[in-house]
């Protein structure tokens, strides 16, 4: 019984671990998403076409 407890600590563990990765990508993901948005808005016709309306 103690092992199977063990198990499953360790399969939470690895779960939550590999859902803080694939996290961590998102975030980079939009991050970028959101840089090249930004960089868009930029320039001489930035008034005309924006990428979000902050």
């Amino acid at each position: 019984m103690i092992i199977l407890l063990a198990l499953l600590v360790v399969l939470v563990f690895v779960g939550l671990s590999f859902a803080i990765h694939l996290l961590w990508i998102v975030a980079v993901l939009f991050f970028i998403i959101w840089l090249v948005g930004y960089a868009l808005g930029r320039g001489e016709s930035a008034g005309r076409h924006r990428f979000y309306r902050w």
